[in-house]
């Protein structure tokens, strides 16, 4: 089995609002990029996203280290937040229902064929993938912003895009 390092981050103006998100896939020393956006989300969604886009690029099942900045992503997996959610029929100990259920079911679902391991690293620091999956991620806010601008009509309905770049290969 394959053993692939993915990095990943989301970002959202305003949040709710325009949002992007990027991820940075490592195998023997290949790169690879995923990003897009979405122009209403949130930061979380876009964070949910990023791993989402990562995890469906690869084309077999693979032993994965995902990185993310994200509490709320690593904690989900690390300390079975979605055993007890799933267990609970997707809502929280004082019964709050769950945010972005559509996106984690999406993560299970692409997740299933997959080993692996979530592992926090510190946002806006010293992780050289972490900071390029930010400006990737801001960078898709960015286009998206600049496409409005340009045309606020005809984006309208445009609500998320995939890019995928391939660095060095």
């Amino acid at each position: 089995m394959k053993k692939v390092d993915i990095y990943t981050d989301g970002a959202c103006s305003y949040n709710p609002g325009p949002g992007g998100y990027g991820a940075v896939l490592i195998y023997n020393g290949a790169e690879k990029e995923v990003c897009g956006y979405n122009n209403d989300t949130t930061n979380n969604r876009m964070e949910l996203f990023a791993v989402i886009a990562a995890v469906r690029a690869l084309k077999e099942p693979c032993e994965l280290k995902i990185y993310s900045d994200s509490a709320y992503v690593v904690n989900a997996f690390e300390k079975h937040w979605l055993d007890e959610w799933q267990k609970d029929g997707w809502s929280a100990a004082a019964k709050k229902n769950i945010l972005n259920v559509d996106l984690w079911k999406s993560l299970l679902l692409e997740l299933k064929r997959h080993k692996y391991v979530f592992v926090k690293v510190k946002g806006h620091s010293d992780n050289e993938y972490n900071n390029r999956c930010d400006v990737l991620a801001r960078g898709e806010i960015k286009k998206y912003m600049e496409r409005i601008k340009a045309a606020p009509h005809e984006n309208a309905a445009d609500n998320t895009t995939e890019n995928t770049k391939i660095e060095r290969e």
